[in-house]
């Protein structure tokens, strides 16, 4: 068995991942559909904005994407824990496909379309679960962590490409840009369908027990051992500082824009954190070796919020955009270590389901921080907000990183994860869980020994 520990030799090159045939199918498929995606999220918008001349609806076709996530993610996401993972992305693809088909046909009723929308949608959990879980089952040891970072760099890059793309096409023509979406996802089923190996189940029929348990297993899983409980803090504080330049540039725009236009300034602003996502993950993944950067693992979770704070001072939006840029660079430095961490600690059959639990908390913890600092703004100025809250962050931030488990007790969880058969460690309480977590006595599957969505929620996306 490989060891997949970070190791003292240099990092894996960029040649030696995309060498894998599969992981160059994974990676290509889903920079197609993220692309489509944004594409379609930008098209749809001004659709409905079209038919109807409202914002709250215009608003709401953008925002139901993300209700999957918040109503049910962990939920679908067990489901890819149940079924062939190549099986599970080849067909929540082309039920997306079809839906959007729906979509484009002239004449749908905006309540239709939303409703489609939503059923698309929830394609994308056990989608990305199953990815999330099919990634470290192709690449093994520092390859998934370059391979995780490039993933997370070509989401970004999706966003604004898809972004620009989807605004002039739909500009053009909204049904247009609806067809390309469609067909970037028939595209991503065929490269998945005739690029990925067919391999069984992580969850065969005879460990099944019931869905809603199966989830909570997921709960269990990261939440319940000190390591991916870590990993989990990390990760879901650094989302929770890193998105609210982004969530409130309008605003902060509008308001502080000085010398620039107030739409060039929100757009400045709404790009430097995705650019300096990228800039981050290219570069750290590739300048330093597995050690050094799990060593930098913990400053970096310290700077994300840290290059933040000077928004105290109330500079214009350019030096805005460089804190934010900053902010991206540095949690995209330790994000792929993280992520890879976290896969690494898992039992195979417990991936998918966690990657549900990561990528909801992420989208939940989101969304509330954009929702609270944009009531706080309400009442208080825009710098003040982001200075304050990024301050109470680095504070965050530091307790995380002083109680970050030691190299030891890390080497230890990835180990006991990687034994042929390995299964979530009982909690304490009768019974003992078996393969996959289930149950020998009566007792609860207990606890255990990320890919997370990147920032917005995709994830190994």
């Amino acid at each position: 068995m490989p060891d997949e520990r970070p190791s003292p030799e240099g990092p894996a090159t960029f040649r030696e991942v995309f060498a894998n045939r599969e992981y160059g199918a994974v990676f290509t498929a889903s920079a197609l559909s993220w692309i489509g995606d944004y594409i379609a999220k930008a098209a749809v918008t001004l659709l409905v904005y079209e038919e109807t001349r409202s914002v709250a609806l215009s608003a709401a076709a953008f925002a139901v994407s993300y209700l999957p996530w918040l109503v049910g993610g962990p939920l679908l996401a067990t489901l890819a824990e149940r079924h062939r993972y190549r099986q599970v992305m080849v067909i929540c693809d082309l039920v997306r496909m079809l839906l959007m088909v729906c979509i484009a046909i002239p004449g749908m009723p905006v309540a239709m379309i939303l409703a489609l929308l939503f059923a698309t949608t929830l394609a994308n959990p056990p989608s990305q679960a199953a990815k999330s879980a099919l990634i470290p089952l192709i690449l093994t040891g520092d390859r998934l962590v370059v391979g995780l970072s490039m993933i997370s760099s070509v989401g970004q890059a999706a966003q604004v490409v898809g972004y620009l793309a989807g605004a002039a096409i739909a500009a053009f023509d909204p049904t247009a840009a609806l067809l390309v979406n469609a067909a970037t996802f028939a595209l991503s089923a065929a490269l998945v369908r005739f690029g990925v190996t067919d391999r069984p189940t992580a969850m065969t029929a005879a460990h099944r027990s019931h869905l809603l348990r199966e989830t909570a297993q997921g709960f269990q899983i990261v939440f319940g051992t000190p390591v991916l409980r870590a990993i989990a803090v990390l990760v879901f504080a650094a989302m929770l500082f890193s998105v609210v330049p982004e969530g409130l540039a309008a605003a902060w725009a509008s308001e502080h824009a000085g010398r620039l236009d107030a739409g060039a300034a929100q757009a400045i602003i709404m790009a430097a954190n995705p650019v300096g996502f990228i800039l981050g993950g290219l570069i750290v993944s590739r300048a330093f070796g597995p050690d050094r950067r799990l060593s930098l693992m913990r400053p970096l979770a310290v700077l994300s919020p840290l290059a933040l704070v000077p928004a105290l001072l109330d500079p214009p939006p350019l030096v805005v955009a460089l804190l934010a840029a900053a902010c991206g660079f540095a949690v995209a430095g330790m994000l792929p270590v993280a992520n890879g961490l976290f896969v690494r600690a898992l039992p195979d059959g417990f991936r998918a389901r966690a990657f549900g639990v990561m990528a909801t908390g992420v989208q939940v913890i989101q969304g509330l921080a954009v929702l609270v600092t944009g009531l706080l703004a309400e009442r208080f100025s825009i710098p003040v907000v982001v200075g304050v809250w990024s301050a109470v962050g680095v504070l965050l931030m530091t307790l995380a990183a002083l109680h970050w488990p030691s190299r030891s007790t890390i080497d230890a969880a990835i180990e006991a994860a990687q034994q042929p058969g390995a299964s979530a460690p009982r909690q304490a309480g009768p019974g003992t869980p078996g393969r996959h977590g289930e149950e020998s006595a009566g007792g609860p599957a207990g606890r255990w020994a990320v890919a997370p969505a990147r920032r917005d929620g995709s994830g190994t996306r």
